[in-house]
């Protein structure tokens, strides 16, 4: 007898999605109330808090800011992760389980510590920077802090592990006879990574890039701490405003806000994917 797995999981199913819109309701509903500080919200339907948000530049500019560093993120993370996740993908010997568990017990690892652990190593007195100075690469420290090139750098640390994880599962299911037939007829090695891999692999790529994007978007433990109350992102905007100076109307709307755009530029992305995708087979 066949287990009715779509019975089974319709209850946890049905109980995450209601989870998930009611608090997406909550937000969205209290957007479009007038704040009144103290917590507290107006009675009255407003647009207020939308146009405030649309013609202040703090926030425009947070939100291009944002979006600036998260797609950073997405395509560096992209290119270091997936040369690893090749390698591993490939190798024949015991080393690339073992070296995949390495990453896979590092991504256990909470984004607090990774995020704690790169501030002590780029600290002034820390290791890499005397060696750097020892070495004179660098005429004064090398500080990561209050930059947002620091804040890139805590998150890929925080994605990188997914991302590899992630593009190694999509390189496993290319048959490496597709690769061993290419060399035979006499391709190069680059060519045979260009024309086979690559292709047959960009639809996980293109959705790695998206899952790391949107772990970007929401991400708020590098940006504080790395940021160090300088660099403002979306999700720093929403705990200031929400904890710091109880403003939940103007906080439901800069929530709201940003799902709304890491929706946006998912939908856009996916339609101009298939978009390529379906031209490259008219034209195949």
């Amino acid at each position: 007898m066949r287990a009715r797995w779509h019975l089974i999981l319709a209850p946890s199913l049905v109980l995450s999605l209601a989870l998930l819109l009611a608090s997406q309701f909550i937000f969205l509903r209290g957007s479009f109330f007038k704040d009144l500080r103290l917590g507290r919200l107006g009675t009255e339907f407003t647009l207020e808090n939308y146009v405030r948000f649309l013609t202040d530049s703090i926030y425009v500019d947070s939100l291009i800011l944002t979006t600036r560093l998260s797609a950073t993120v997405a395509i560096l993370t992209l290119l270091l992760a997936y040369p690893v996740a090749y390698i591993l993908a490939r190798m024949t010997s015991r080393w690339s389980m073992v070296l995949l568990a390495a990453i896979v017990a590092a991504s256990f690892i909470t984004i607090v510590i990774k995020v704690l652990g790169l501030i002590i190593i780029f600290s002034s007195g820390g290791a890499l920077n005397q060696t750097l100075l020892w070495l004179g690469v660098v005429t004064k420290p090398v500080t990561i802090v209050g930059q947002p090139s620091g804040v890139v750098v805590g998150l890929m640390h925080f994605t990188m592990g997914f991302a590899v994880l992630l593009l190694y599962g999509v390189i496993r299911t290319i048959p490496r006879s597709l690769e061993d037939a290419a060399t035979i007829h006499g391709a190069q090695r680059w060519r045979v990574f260009k024309r086979v891999i690559v292709p047959l692999s960009l639809p996980g790529v293109i959705v790695t890039a998206l899952i790391v994007f949107n772990l970007c978007m929401g991400a708020f433990t590098s940006a504080a701490l790395i940021g160090g109350g300088k660099v403002y992102t979306l999700p720093v905007l929403i705990q200031q405003t929400v904890i710091m100076q109880t403003r939940y109307a103007m906080g439901a709307t800069i929530s709201a806000v940003l799902m709304a755009v890491t929706l946006i530029i998912n939908l856009v992305s996916i339609a101009i994917a298939a978009w390529l995708g379906s031209v490259r087979r008219l034209t195949a």
